[in-house]
């Protein structure tokens, strides 16, 4: 028979088993949202191509122009043009025709080109760092037969995308807990850069940050590239991550990471022996008012120590915070020289609130003898990081929906609601802690070495002692029983680790017991506990925020590549369809009228119209209706000028009903030209 430890008290069972449960839930947590987040959604999106997707054109174009709604990085290969064998027939040259709000490239197709059916693929990265990719065709003179199959895949999906996704999540919360509880050492509990628990969390916050972007980093490229691991090993591709913006914020991280590793060695070294070695309560200050020793000295050489690493550690905070808003969303689209600092600010107080209230339920579970007053100021931190959020999580969220509609009838919008309704339920719970906090100057403060113990210490004691003559009297029994020379003697190896394992086992329940005696404190800590639970899924729902496709652009992506519009019985289908061939005078919007919107014979009514509204004289404009559902069309439509800027067309037959494609082809010049399209419903 061999002795065993003592049972551990009630109170360390509930928190051993509740503290796995929670991990696994939290863990689910994520894995769910990181599973239906899929593949990051695209800031920038294509607009406009020249040729249009499906057109058909009577001669072979000169090139081949992708429009897109913001700015994008590309390559030598970013725009492939390929004939109906699956040969290329451009010249593999980019070129830049951005002009102004105009985002606009082109690659240069050989003479020549034969009749037949053409595939543009394409593949770039947004100015927020997201990879997006594409493909259509085009005919010349007629569609034919192609064997060129097009893409299924999305850009920065797969298992490459999934590990990338992964590392940026676990970058957001590495930066979370380790800006978060080095605020709250110290801001809060300057004699926690001492508690080995709170130095734990600190470092493993740092190597989670630093090997996430390290992961980042070397996924750059086939994330935004093949998509393929073995990517990884190539050099040429990692210098060419390292030239764009994002890979120069990544490579600022971790000079900032590298930084700030001197950081925390100053503060769990001379800043953790200073805190440990002075009295509680300000003491070294008193005796350096009363002109003992050199107490003025020690406390003006320990301010200045707090107010460098003070300094230094806004500042660093604020830097690696900064890599995110400089190459992310908040860099590019509206108002970004307001959005990026705001940006910042959002995820300062974001990792002062979410990561302090990590580093506080880890010393609640791990550190009896926290002072109440850390909990407290803690509490009016918080609160301050609460009303800095909810400014600046407004302004993000003006800013990325931009309307009501985006709010609802977009996955950012969604995601947001979802994010807006954990949020209440996150300061309610907060609320309570801070009830809590109030209530924990009502009780005396129970320490595991006060020389008096309470009822339940008491209790607790007995109980192990208890437990120890046991184990002893059952270890006496074995020797008596199989007699071994020195079993009963410390000398003897086994028995010496059986005692220690004991003396450390009732040394720990005293600990817990000691820290459970508080009901307020233990009230503290569930709500502290819930309030984290509820915290890591916000962050979660942030961190999939920011790689999806902001409202206030799925919604302008909707209206130019075919929102549909309904149709309504026996009423003329409008729409107005905004244009930009990129020349002089090139901008202005075609309005249409068809007339009754149904099946069978239409009259169609075309405007075109300056940006002030004045009519807009056109060289040409050309009309053409498509059933996609159906393979029916393009069926044009004969327009002719009935006045300055304005054609029509009697007898525009359509045979079904179903969602038509209505490709309207404008040319403002002898080379300017563009096709814009909309989807209508025809009943």
């Amino acid at each position: 028979m061999t002795a065993t430890a003592p049972a551990p008290p009630p109170a360390r069972v509930r928190a051993a088993a509740v503290l796995p449960r929670l991990a696994l839930v939290l863990a689910a947590l994520l894995a769910l949202l990181s599973a239906a987040a899929g593949p990051a959604s695209a800031h920038a999106a294509l607009t406009a191509s020249d040729p249009g997707e499906g057109a058909v054109v009577a001669t072979a174009p000169a090139q081949v122009t992708l429009s897109f709604s913001e700015k994008v990085a590309l390559g030598d290969d970013s725009i492939r043009v390929l004939d109906p064998r699956g040969k290329r027939v451009d010249t593999g040259e980019i070129r830049d025709m951005c002009s102004g709000s105009t985002i606009r490239y082109g690659t240069a197709l050989h003479p020549g080109l034969p009749d037949g059916t053409y595939t543009v693929a394409w593949q770039a990265v947004s100015a927020d760092s997201h990879p997006i990719a594409g493909a259509f065709t085009f005919s010349i003179g007629a569609p034919s037969e192609t064997t060129v199959a097009l893409p299924v895949a999305n850009a920065g999906g797969g298992p490459v995308g999934t590990a990338y996704a992964l590392a940026r999540y676990a970058a957001y919360a590495g930066f979370t807990v380790l800006a978060g509880s080095c605020a709250f050492i110290l801001a809060c509990w300057r004699r926690g850069a001492a508690a080995r628990p709170m130095q734990k969390l600190v470092l493993r916050a740092w190597v989670v940050l630093t090997a996430a972007t390290l992961v980042v980093l070397v996924l750059r490229h086939p994330y935004t590239g093949s998509g393929n691991f073995a990517d990884v090993f190539d050099l040429a591709g990692l210098k060419a991550v390292l030239e764009t913006k994002t890979g120069a914020a990544l490579v600022s991280r971790l000079l900032l990471l590298g930084a700030a590793a001197l950081f925390i060695a100053v503060l769990f070294g001379a800043f953790a022996r200073r805190q440990s070695a002075a009295p509680e309560g300000g003491a070294d200050a008193r005796e350096a008012a009363a002109g003992k020793g050199d107490g003025k000295e020690d406390s003006k050489h320990a301010a200045d120590l707090f107010f460098g690493l003070a300094v230094a550690g806004s500042v660093f905070a604020a830097g690696i915070a900064a890599t995110w808003a400089l190459s992310e969303h908040a860099s590019t689209g509206l108002q970004s020289g307001i959005a990026m600092p705001v940006d910042i600010l959002h995820l300062l107080a974001a990792a002062t609130w979410l990561g302090g209230l990590t580093a506080l339920l880890v010393a609640l579970y791990t550190v009896p003898d926290m002072e109440r007053e850390a909990v407290r100021r803690f509490s009016r931190i918080a609160f301050a990081a609460v009303v800095v959020l909810a400014a600046t999580g407004a302004y993000q969220s003006w800013r990325q929906l931009g309307s009501w509609q985006a709010l609802t009838g977009t996955s950012y919008g969604q995601l947001l609601i979802i994010k807006g309704g954990l949020v209440p339920v996150l300061v309610g719970i907060a609320y309570l802690s801070r009830r809590w906090t109030a209530r924990l100057g009502e009780a005396p403060a129970v320490s595991a070495e006060a020389d008096e113990p309470t009822a339940a210490t008491a209790t607790a004691t007995a109980a192990e002692t208890a437990a120890v003559s046991r184990e002893t009297s059952v270890s006496v029994g074995v020797s008596r029983e199989t007699p071994t020379a020195g079993a009963d003697t410390p000398e003897n190896p086994a028995r010496a680790a059986q005692l220690a394992r004991q003396r450390a086992a009732r040394e720990k329940a005293l600990r817990r017991q000691a820290r459970d005696a508080d009901p307020a404190r233990a009230g503290l800590r569930r709500s502290v506990l819930a309030e984290a639970a509820v915290a890591v899924a916000v962050l979660a729902v942030t961190t999939v925020l920011t790689s999806t496709e902001p409202g206030r652009v799925a919604i302008q992506d909707a209206g130019r590549n075919g929102a549909s519009s309904p149709a309504v019985p026996n009423r003329a289908v409008k729409v107005t369809l905004p244009f930009d061939t990129g020349g002089t005078n090139g901008k202005g919007s075609v309005r249409l009228e068809l007339d009754p919107g149904r099946t069978g014979s239409n009259t169609l009514h075309v405007w075109a119209e300056s940006p002030d509204g004045a009519p807009l004289d056109l060289p040409e404009v050309k009309v053409a209706f498509t059933l996609p559902a159906k393979e029916v069309g393009p069926l044009p439509a004969s327009a002719d000028r009935a006045d300055p800027g304005h054609w029509s067309a009697p007898g525009v037959q359509l045979p079904l009903a179903g969602e038509w494609r209505i490709d309207v082809t404008v040319r403002t010049s002898e080379i300017d030209q563009t096709t814009v399209q909309k989807t209508v419903k025809i009943g």
